[in-house]
């Protein structure tokens, strides 16, 4: 006697199968080359590398920002130098005004200008054994008091998850991408990669680590995203002008919101909620931050603007991000665990 499954069951079982179909079609590999690399640049008419839809999710890799001589000269062997960074290197001659090297720009359909695009950053990982920090003399917080250059090649242990920087100091990694952002509007054409904006960039927000969620206002049709400078770690303000930089894979999930509206990035974690202020002037884009919280607590959590501003006062931390890419940052961190659940009226 043959048993039959219920037709209930086999198209449970069929749907959940055309549905893992799915999911696994939806998932995108990225790698970096000559052909997808971005050196040192956002810009709304540059050609997209890869074209996806909303709610697919990309496997992105990218690359260190240096070259393979200054890694040797700061005494990495050369056999330790990624093909890729040599391929690049020679190859790609359309660069600046910056000096990121980055992966996309990737085109998300259905994005427009007015939408926001929420990045899901469900991974990150490192890609090679060590990583570099770099001071010069005309750049970080504090050259006048380092008139020189300096790079030390800093070995990552994956196993420990942690950088040892001298014997004896151990720093634990927290990986993120220190530039996540889309294409400016088309007016301004190609901008630098190193100050961040309106359109996200090089943030070198260190709460950006995997579990979190990136929400970027789009300026252009499919919205461009571009991703790079990979950081094993780095502390709040990078004041000498880099962190732990390496090169990082990452998978991220993209989805078109056409029901949010902002004005500058915005970030959320398991625990936290992340407001964030860009200005040349530290003091303004501290001030943008707390405008930005407020914002966020009177639209989602429908408080009033006075209450948003006291409890950004009683339970906020306002941080400073970096203070070296031109454009300088600051951010709020507002705990979720604040918001209990209200009760119903008798």
């Amino acid at each position: 006697m043959k048993a039959y499954l219920p037709f209930f069951v086999l198209a449970a079982l069929l749907g959940l199968s055309s549905r893992a179909q799915a999911q696994k079609a939806a998932s995108h590999e990225l790698p970096i080359t000559p052909a997808t690399a971005a050196w040192g640049y956002y810009d709304a008419a540059a050609p997209p590398v890869l074209r996806i839809k909303s709610g697919e999710t990309v496997r992105v890799h990218t690359l260190i920002t240096s070259t393979p001589s200054r890694l040797e000269g700061a005494g990495l062997p050369a056999a330790q130098v990624e093909p890729t960074l040599r391929d690049i290197t020679e190859h790609v001659t359309n660069k600046g005004p910056g000096g990121h090297i980055l992966t996309g720009p990737i085109f998300v359909e259905g994005a427009e200008p007015g939408d926001v695009l929420e990045v899901r950053i469900q991974r990150v990982d490192l890609a090679i054994p060590y990583a570099y920090n770099a001071f010069g003399p005309k750049n970080g917080f504090i050259p006048e008091d380092f008139g020189y250059a300096k790079m030390r090649i800093i070995p990552l242990d994956a196993k420990q998850m942690v950088a040892h920087f001298l014997p004896g100091i151990d720093v634990p990694l927290r990986p993120f991408f220190g530039s996540m952002g889309v294409a400016p509007p088309a007016a301004a054409g190609r901008i630098n990669s190193a100050p961040p904006g309106i359109h996200g960039g090089n943030l070198d927000n260190k709460e950006l680590v995997a579990g979190t969620t990136l929400y970027l206002p789009v300026h252009a049709a499919g919205a461009l995203f571009f991703v790079g400078d990979g950081h094993a770690g780095q502390g709040n303000g990078e004041v000498d002008i880099t962190g732990l930089e390496t090169s990082l894979t990452g998978t991220l999930q993209f989805i078109v919101r056409k029901d949010m509206h902002l004005t500058l990035p915005r970030a959320e974690t398991p625990t936290a909620y992340i407001s964030m202020g860009l200005n040349e002037d530290l003091t303004l884009a501290a001030k943008d931050a707390v405008r930005e919280m407020i914002a966020f607590l009177v639209t989602e959590k429908h408080l009033t603007r006075d209450d948003a501003y006291m409890l950004c006062s009683v339970a906020g931390d306002l941080d400073v991000t970096q203070v070296v890419d031109g454009t300088r940052g600051a951010h709020m961190i507002l705990p979720k665990s604040i918001f209990g659940k209200v009760k119903a009226a008798k």
